[in-house]
């Protein structure tokens, strides 16, 4: 008899600390981003007290030190309410727009709230903002050149998300001589950077700017493609061969029918010899027997 099989009993301590987990976690998933919004507050007002700082103390190297100091809570404090925001929009969008899209909002939230952060500061630092643009114009080129294929796979993406050729889940065919010959397989994820395929080989990741200058079809409508194009290249071929051997066997009867009137022809010509020849003949025996008359003697002629 097969062994039964064993069921390993579970601490209890250590169940009571699973359920606390997954308590934690619902809880988390469903409260509001209070740490995002008291970064926010803080930002707020470390950025009204560094405006305000000549307003506080008479001394100008002290109320210096307290715009700087002000300036550099607010951009802490204004960075982790941005990244705190970005990751709860994530997180709410996720199970409704899918993985894809919620990153885009999130990169999105990250890259204005930083560059908002950052001229904001400068601002409250009394820094020209026309040196650092120029400056920073001159930085993005270079920034640009140097990653220009991060940056094309980064809005490739972009364009994926938004004209959304295929889904997640979908069943679909890449061609492309960039990626090295087709490429079938099921989407399990379009990211800002890669689209991940899971293929007969196992998963495999491409790079956005590849997928969008590919042609993409689903696959089962290739696959009956190429099995309807194979049928008719060879009903193409059986018709090829049929017509073939209808050559073949007109070309058969047309040399039969030569062949017979060559012969029909060689039996006239030798009817018509046997007929000359008999003809000659005939016309010989007529001659020989007119000579052979005119050499015969006559009789003694009658008696007076």
């Amino acid at each position: 008899m097969a062994a039964r099989e064993r069921t390993v009993p579970v601490d209890l301590q250590e169940k009571r600390q699973l359920d606390l987990a997954g308590q934690v976690a619902k809880v988390k998933a469903h409260t509001r981003p209070w740490r995002s919004i008291i970064a926010l507050v803080l930002a707020v007002g470390a950025a009204v007290v560094s405006a305000i700082a000549d307003t506080i103390t008479s001394d100008h190297l002290l109320s210096r030190v307290i715009a700087i100091a002000g300036a550099l809570v607010f951009c802490l404090f204004a960075v982790i309410a941005v990244i705190g925001f970005a990751g709860k929009s994530r997180d709410v969008m996720a199970p409704v727009t899918g993985r894809a899209h919620a990153a885009v909002v999130r990169y999105t939230i990250v890259l204005v709230g930083s560059i908002a952060v950052f001229f904001i500061t400068l601002a409250l630092l009394d820094v020209p903002i026309d040196q650092i643009l120029v400056g920073g114009a001159v930085t993005t080129i270079i920034l640009g050149i140097a990653a220009q294929q991060s940056l094309s796979n980064v809005f490739s993406g972009l364009v994926l998300l938004l004209s959304h050729p295929f889904g997640v889940g979908d069943t679909v065919r890449f061609r492309s001589g960039a990626l090295g010959g087709p490429i079938e397989g099921i989407v399990t994820e379009v990211g800002i950077s890669y689209v991940r395929v899971e293929t007969a080989d196992g998963p495999i990741r491409l790079p956005n700017s590849q997928v969008l200058a590919s042609a993409v079809g689903p696959a089962g409508q290739a696959d009956q493609t190429g099995q309807t194009a194979q049928t008719e290249q060879a009903s193409q071929a059986g018709q090829t061969d049929q017509t073939g051997q209808t050559a073949q066997t007109e070309q058969a009867s047309q040399a039969g029918q030569a062949g017979k009137n060559d012969q029909a022809g060689q039996a006239g010509k030798t009817d018509q010899a046997s007929q000359a020849g008999l003809a000659a003949s005939a016309e010989q025996a007529a001659r020989a027997a007119q000579a052979d008359t005119g050499n015969t003697p006559q009789g003694p002629p009658p008696a007076g």
